[in-house]
């Protein structure tokens, strides 16, 4: 009889949860006696074990046959470390990752799976089955899986997520359901083991670690589609013992022999050749059937058909018997071919044996004039008839508009030489691998067809003709087409922001590529029409965001602001006056010397008086949109990807052309904010321009008080650039101000009244000076900032007054050595304080952890602070810690235990 289901516990027992397991419908638990004691069936075990070295994905029963057989594993060279550095997450914090990152066909799974079977006695052990939209819902039942139903059995969850995830916000919601469930820990209560099938990262990091560039934390595991000598050995000596007892039936083990060949291509031609005599005309349906197999493996990792429509497809051939199985109705290709399933309840998927095997079909079929372009073309319209099941079409989706990472390129600032520049249209490619293959090998109107043909047969999605849209004005130029597929888009989905914002980057385009000789009109209009609907969009934008943060409270899943309606305006603005201002009268009415009524004699056409309004409002509206990026960016950086580094770089351009060069100096650097005035360094202004701002800033305190918050933080911005003598009685001027005050005032007061290195207690009361910040920040910024990470401003170090604040952007320079590299640091990762450069450059402050809160502590007094990781709150006691200010207060960062005597007893 088999046992009861059973976790393991800390200590090493066995903990029976019959009663709690139903409660768990987005993981996939592993039990800690799992298979023990049942009774298998034997045909059942060799089909499994059959299956799986064939090709198909692995099951957990693999792992317990092969123990039962006394074959264990083949253990890839990443093993060993993978279960070392899971290990050492068990030292803390509350919550850690381990990644492994594996091309596809390499094995990548089947390793994690590994890991996670043979941990199963240590660690209580889970897959993420469910949406990874639903992480509040996740985190819920990672916590329940810790604690098993009883406050003295927690253990460690050791919870595996295949491909890329958001794993932050994550490890934020499961601290957020340990504080408010109260539950005392004394072990981690997660390692989340992130396995990413991606073929593009795998290849960047290897290059990374073999050039020894900025990769602080190389503790990833990387699996390529090669062997090492010791992976070759095991690898024989498996080949042997499956040979005795499946004798021929390895022949057809592809999946298996194509790593023991160490993905040999001869192999894989030789598996296939039977389609190098294909016919392109007259081709039968199990030939077709295996073409759109190829076709999804190749290019969509993970796809595959049901049975069921795979069987319906070949039935249409009247000929055919409809008592046949699958396996029969596809001689002689059934051994390229894996039919499975994991759960009873769930219905037979078909793939190809392996991605490499697609791979060599879809370029033998292509080689035979069955384009790639036709079997696209021929699955739409022949095997999707009628209905389309969600599942197929995710895998559509993907097959035809999901782009994947490219390259980053470093480029020469043109407007500063010698300083390199990340800069890159885009950090994903231009189209799906499919349609850049098409476009590339075969022929740019093929792609469109493609996409033409999906627009046309799914008639509610707004992601085919959003995809069409884009590839008609890039590669094909014709913007008449890729309005009217625009609009269609934006027609399926009129609420939706990202589809809104195509049309205007048609009308951007346009107007960026119209010939020279193209009269003034033409380009008005065009640039109206692209800015009306970049307005639009960032309309849109505002709903959604509003609509996001309602519903967060029940989801938190993290939302962002799309910001692309605004730069595209600022884009249109920069290619508008480039084109313009080449006559003198169109600089000074764009840059507002003059207005454009006054101007139309000497522009020598009234009929642009129509555009009078839209023109005169350019200046103001540029000033705007940049003055919100310089905001948005100084103070915040995107937590689901990096905020690309030419969108500031192209904002200040833009706001520059339309400034002129007859305003104030501080306009002129862009520091007409307190967020300019912060970004000096980001911009690399020299020593003698963060002067200038300092002298017009103190200038304009005469006549303005709340020009004496910028006057101060551009003095603590000059005190980074040079030894300045310190300076003090700021305190008192900054608290004459009167209200309203915006929140800079808020952080520098408490920026000002925070002790400094020889001061051991406040001279106001920060817990008060605190909360004004935070309450400020939420009023001001709470609802642009909501789904962002707040970067940290400044830093508390040694010295005193003014010279005791370190900018942020000087850790930076700091830690890359590298003064001309975009600011790239992951803050959140807290790796930069690993360097001992930096560390010299800050002071340490003492505090305490009690009830997953963080307070810095001053002679009995205490100041709660944020915790930049709250994943480093989950052990009360004595801490020391880095502290930060970001515009919404102070936050500890790279908090570290203090030990106790007895601790430190070694």
């Amino acid at each position: 009889m088999a046992r009861r289901p059973a976790l393991s516990t800390s200590t090493g027992e066995e903990l029976y949860v019959e009663g709690i397991m139903d409660e768990f419908t987005l993981l996939d638990i592993v039990y800690e006696n799992q298979f023990e004691g049942d009774i298998l069936d034997q045909d059942i075990m060799e089909e499994t074990e059959a299956n799986f070295y064939r090709g198909a994905p692995p099951e957990w029963l693999n792992f317990h046959i092969n123990e039962l057989r006394s074959s264990p594993f083949i253990k890839r060279d990443g093993y060993g470390r993978l279960v070392q550095w899971i290990y050492e997450r068990t030292k803390g914090p509350g919550t850690s990752m381990v990644k492994l990152f594996h091309q596809q066909g390499s094995g990548g799974t089947t390793l994690a799976m590994q890991v996670l079977w043979d941990m199963r006695k240590t660690f209580r052990r889970a897959v993420l089955t469910g949406s990874t939209l639903e992480t509040t819902k996740i985190a819920k039942e990672v916590v329940h899986l810790f604690t098993g139903g009883s406050e003295h059995d927690h253990n460690t969850v050791l919870l595996l997520l295949n491909n890329e995830f958001i794993l932050d916000n994550l490890q934020d919601c499961i601290m957020a359901e340990i504080t408010e469930q109260e539950v005392v820990a004394d072990t981690p209560i997660v390692i989340l083991f992130n396995c990413v099938r991606n073929d593009y990262v795998v290849l960047q990091k290897e290059r990374s670690y073999k050039e020894k560039v900025e990769f602080k934390d190389k503790q990833d595991v990387i699996l390529k589609t090669t062997l090492s000598d010791s992976e070759k050995e095991q690898f024989e000596a498996k080949k042997e013992d499956l040979s005795r007892r499946y004798g021929d039936k390895t022949k057809q083990f592809h999946g298996f022999n194509i790593l023991q060949t160490d993905f040999s291509r001869d192999y894989i031609q030789e598996v296939c050749a039977i389609f190098e005599k294909t016919e392109r005309r007259n081709k039968p349906l199990k030939m077709q059937l295996v073409a759109f197999l190829s076709l999804l493996n190749a290019y969509v990792p993970g796809s595959y058909l049901l049975e069921s429509d795979c069987l319906q497809f070949l039935r249409r051939d009247k000929s055919v018997r409809g008592d046949l199985s699958l396996a029969d109705l596809m001689q002689p290709f059934s051994h390229l071919i894996l039919s499975y399933k994991h759960e009873k309840r769930r219905e037979k998927k078909i793939q190809m044996a392996h991605p490499m095997i697609a791979k060599c079909c879809t370029k033998l079929l292509t080689k035979a004039e069955v384009t790639r372009r036709d079997k696209a073309r021929n699955f739409l319209i022949s095997f999707c008839k009628g209905d389309v099941s969600t599942y197929l079409l995710g895998f559509i989706k993907d097959l035809l508009t999901k782009r994947e990472k490219k390259k980053t390129k470093m480029e020469e600032n043109t407007e500063k030489p010698g300083v390199r520049l990340q800069k890159e249209d885009e950090d994903v490619e231009k189209y799906s691998r499919l349609i850049l293959d098409i476009t590339k090998k075969e022929d740019k109107k093929e792609s469109a067809s493609v996409l033409k043909v999906a627009s046309n047969k799914f008639v509610t999605n707004p992601c085919f003709p959003q995809a069409l849209a884009r590839f008609c004005y890039r590669e094909l130029k014709d913007y008449k087409e890729a309005e009217m597929w625009a609009k269609t888009a934006k027609e399926r989905d009129p609420k939706k922001s990202f589809i809104a914002d195509t049309l205007g980057q048609v009308h951007k385009n346009h107007l960026k590529n119209k010939e020279s000789s193209t009269d003034t009109k033409a380009l008005l209009l065009l640039a109206q029409k692209a800015i009306e609907a970049f307005e639009e969009e960032e309309r849109l934008a505002e709903e959604e965001h509003k609509k996001s943060l309602i519903e967060e409270e029940k989801s938190k899943v993290l939302r962002e602001l799309n910001t692309r309606g605004h730069f595209g305006f600022l884009q249109v603005c920069s290619i508008l006056f480039d084109r313009l201002s080449e006559d003198k009268t169109w600089r000074r009415v764009l840059t507002n010397n003059i207005t454009m009524g006054s101007a139309l004699k000497l522009l020598g056409d009234n009929k642009l008086f129509r555009f009078s309004n839209f023109v005169d409002s350019l200046r103001e509206k540029v000033e705007k949109k940049f003055e919100f990026f310089d905001t948005f960016l100084a103070y915040s950086v995107s937590i689901t990807r990096k905020d690309k580094a030419y969108v500031s770089w192209e904002a200040a351009q833009s706001c520059k052309k339309y400034i002129g060069s007859r305003d104030p100096k501080t306009k002129q650097k862009l520091a007409v904010t307190s967020a300019g005035v912060l970004s000096c360094l980001d911009r690399r202004c020299t020593l003698s321009d963060v002067q200038h701002v300092v002298k017009c800033w103190e200038e304009m305190c005469q006549s303005k008080d709340s020009a004496f918050v910028n006057f101060i933080l551009a003095k603590i911005v000059l005190s980074n650039k040079i030894n300045t003598p310190p300076s003090s009685g700021h305190q008192h001027t900054l608290r004459q101000m009167k209200p309203p005050c915006p929140v800079e005032y808020h952080m520098l007061n408490l920026l000002l009244f925070w002790p400094t290195e020889d001061e051991d207690k406040p001279k106001s009361d920060l817990n008060i000076l605190t909360e004004r910040v935070r309450h400020a920040y939420e009023g001001e910024y709470g609802t642009v900032f909501r789904s962002r990470y707040l970067r940290p401003l400044f830093f508390i170090g040694p010295g005193k007054s003014l010279t005791s604040f370190v900018h942020r952007r000087t850790l930076e320079i700091v830690f890359t050595k590298d003064a001309l590299i975009e600011s790239n640091t992951n803050w959140r990762s807290e790796n930069i304080f690993k360097d001992p450069i930096v560390q010299e450059r800050l002071i340490k402050i003492e505090g305490v952890v009690r009830h997953y809160r963080v307070y810095a502590t001053f002679r009995g007094t205490e100041v709660e602070v944020e915790a930049n990781r709250k994943d480093s709150l989950w052990k009360s006691g004595d801490v020391t810690f880095y502290l930060g200010i970001t515009i919404k207060g102070p936050v500890a960062f790279s908090i570290q235990r203090r030990l106790t005597i007895a601790e430190d007893i070694p």
